[in-house]
């Protein structure tokens, strides 16, 4: 649609300015209610540009739309890759929940050449009170691990000690990182035939072999871990509301950061390994929005249905939100074969 020039002499043409002026000014105030920090950025960018009001007014909106179509872009997000000799391949796919926070789950889905050998990454980490943890993790914990020099050697102790180094960094970057924390699980695929995957929390990793969920990882939940945490000085609560939490607060007994909690938390993963067999088909990692409204079993049904794992990871994550999960949900689907 032509909106006339607001120079226009013409009643009507002066009205149509007017009417859209006014519009552009109610949708411009409904964004800026929920971004009210960002809107006087951007007024304070147009007025050192010295913007007539018109000008200005235009300026402000667009900036504003196009940041809110970046905004529900991030609300989620899907992927896919493969191995460099393309057997084996995987999907990602992220939801942002119905929480009034922004999306906390941070995912990490690619192959590497290192060494003369091919790895498998692969994580899914699942922030709280905040995304910074989890922001730090998906760009550093890898490195962490793969930086141990006995890696090679003893990949179990390598990703443990990487788990605790890497919790310490931030841990000691708390004022930048904030007060909050990050469940993690990782999975290591080594040359396509052996596979590490280790977790602290409640995100989990389950295999398919022929057709049956074996689960990879222990989730970490306060009732299980309660003589830790009270050996450690601290409690564990259904109250408030009705989840088993650490000092009634977190509902997880391990994690990344939590330093307000961390004298009574762990941050030591479990740690297991497996053969790639003929019988192995498919990995699936997932964040508890996830695995909170559906079965292990449940999982792998729905991720063999598809022989394209995207579209599987995608399956899943739309099957969560039917079923009425409210957390972020973040998944990858491996395919061996």
């Amino acid at each position: 649609m032509d909106y006339p020039s607001p120079t226009s002499n013409s009643d009507s043409g002066t009205r149509k300015w007017v009417s859209f002026e006014i519009w552009i000014q109610g949708v411009s105030q409904e964004i800026c209610v929920e971004n009210w920090r960002l809107c006087y950025a951007i007024k304070y960018l147009s007025s050192l540009l010295h913007m007539s009001p018109v000008l200005a007014g235009l300026f402000n909106f667009f900036v504003l739309v196009a940041l809110q179509l970046v905004a529900a872009r991030s609300s989620s997000s899907t992927g896919k890759g493969k191995n460099h000799e393309g057997s084996i391949k995987y999907g990602f796919s992220l939801v942002k929940g119905k929480a009034n926070h922004p999306m906390e789950d941070y995912h990490v889905a690619k192959f590497a050449q290192i060494k003369d050998n091919e790895l498998g990454l692969f994580a899914i980490y699942d922030g709280h009170l905040g995304d910074r943890v989890p922001a730090y993790l998906q760009k550093h914990l890898f490195t962490n691990i793969l930086r141990e020099e006995e890696f090679w050697e003893d990949p179990t102790l390598s990703i443990s000690k990487a788990y605790e180094i890497t919790d310490q960094e931030i841990l000691s970057n708390s004022s930048d990182l904030g007060r909050g924390g990050s469940t993690a699980v990782t999975a290591i695929l080594i040359n396509g035939r052996r596979l590490w995957i280790a977790n602290v929390g409640d995100s989990r990793a389950v295999l398919s072999r022929k057709g049956q969920a074996l689960q990879m990882t222990i989730d970490h939940e306060p009732n299980m871990e309660r003589g830790s945490i009270e050996n450690r000085g601290g409690f564990v609560s259904n109250l408030p509301g009705d989840v088993p939490r650490v000092n009634g607060q977190l509902a997880v007994s391990r994690a990344f950061g939590d330093k307000s909690l961390k004298s009574h938390l762990r941050s030591d993963p479990d740690v297991q390994n497996t053969d790639i067999d003929v019988d192995t088909e498919i990995l699936i990692i997932a964040s508890d929005g996830l695995w909170k409204v559906m079965t292990n079993q449940d999982a792998v049904d729905i991720a063999r249905r598809s022989k394209d794992p995207q579209k599987a990871a995608k399956q899943l994550t739309a099957e969560a939100l039917k079923r009425d999960s409210k957390d972020d949900i973040s998944c990858v689907v491996v395919k061996f074969r």
